[in-house]
C-alpha cells in the first residue's frame, strides 16, 4: 500500500516543523507550505535527507485561490491527500480588550480562521471524494478559556475549535475525520514573542502542572497520532496537550 500523503501548512517553523519531521519519520509522503521559499526549500533537503519523500509548495493560507493551488499541487504531484495538517497561525497583537483595533483583529482572524476555514474547504473537496482522510487544525489551550492580554489570539482558536467540530459532523458520513489539537505553552518562537521576557515566560510555565513548558516534539506527535489511522475512531475532538493546564 502507497505511503500515505500528508499536507502541512505554516510547516516551517516551531510546531508545525517538528510536525513534518515526525510525520516524515513515521513513513509518510509529506507536503509542505509556508511563505518563506528559503525556510521552505531547507526544510525539504532535511526531510529528504532522512529519507522521506517531500516536496514544498510556497501559499498563504489567506488567500482562496492561493490555497486551492496548493491542494491541487498536492494531488497533482502525489494523486491523493490523506491528511492534512493545517498550522499556519499568528499570535497577532497581544494586550487588553481595549487596546484592540479593527486591524489587529483581521490581521488575527484572517490567518488563524480564515485560514484554517480556507485550508480544510479545499482539503475536504479533495477527501470527501476519495471517501477518506484526515484533518488536523491547531488550536491552543486558550481556544477553550480566556486569556487576559490575549483576547483576540484566544477568540480566533476558540472559533477554530468551533469550526472543526461543525467540519467533523459534516464529514463523517463520507469516512472523513476533522480533529484539532490545543498545545499549551510549547517551546516556540511565538511563545517567546508573547511572552516577551524570561521572567513572564517562567510565570506561565510555572502554572503548568507539569512544571514546564512543551516541546514542540510533544505536540507533534498528538498530531501525527489524530492525523494517522491509528485514530480512525476519533472525529470532532480537541485534543489538550499542555502539560495539565486546564485540568483544573
Amino acid at each position: 500500500m502507497p505511503a500515505p500523503v500528508v499536507l502541512i501548512t505554516g510547516a516551517l517553523t516551531g510546531i508545525g516543523r517538528a510536525a513534518a519531521l515526525s510525520i516524515a519519520n513515521g513513513g509518510s509522503r509529506v507536503v509542505i507550505s509556508g511563505r518563506s521559499e528559503g525556510k521552505g526549500h531547507a526544510l525539504v533537503e532535511e526531510l529528504r535527507g532522512m529519507g522521506a519523500e517531500a516536496e514544498f509548495i510556497k501559499a498563504d493560507v489567506r488567500s482562496d485561490d492561493e490555497v486551492r493551488a496548493l491542494v491541487d499541487g498536492v494531488v497533482a504531484r502525489f494523486g491523493r491527500l490523506d491528511a492534512a495538517v493545517n498550522n499556519a497561525g499568528t499570535e497577532g497583537q497581544p494586550g487588553p480588550v481595549t487596546e484592540q483595533s479593527a486591524e489587529t483583529y483581521a490581521a488575527t482572524f484572517d490567518t488563524n480562521v480564515l485560514g484554517t476555514l480556507l485550508s480544510m474547504k479545499h482539503e475536504l473537496r479533495v477527501m470527501l471524494a476519495q471517501g477518506a482522510g484526515s484533518v488536523v487544525n491547531i488550536s491552543s489551550s486558550y481556544g477553550h478559556e480566556g486569556a487576559a492580554g490575549a483576547s483576540v489570539y484566544a477568540a480566533s482558536k476558540h472559533a477554530v475549535e468551533g469550526l472543526t467540530k461543525s467540519a467533523a459532523l459534516e464529514a463523517a458520513g463520507s469516512g472523513v475525520r476533522v480533529n484539532a489539537v490545543a498545545p499549551g505553552p510549547t517551546e516556540t518562537d511565538m511563545l517567546n514573542r508573547f511572552t516577551g521576557s524570561t521572567e513572564v515566560k517562567a510565570a506561565l510555565a510555572a502554572r503548568v502542572p507539569l512544571g514546564r513548558v512543551g516541546e514542540p516534539s510533544e505536540i507533534a506527535e498528538a498530531i501525527a497520532f489524530l492525523a494517522s489511522g491509528k485514530a480512525s475512531f476519533i472525529t470532532g475532538q480537541i485534543v489538550t496537550a499542555d502539560g495539565g493546564k486546564t485540568a483544573g
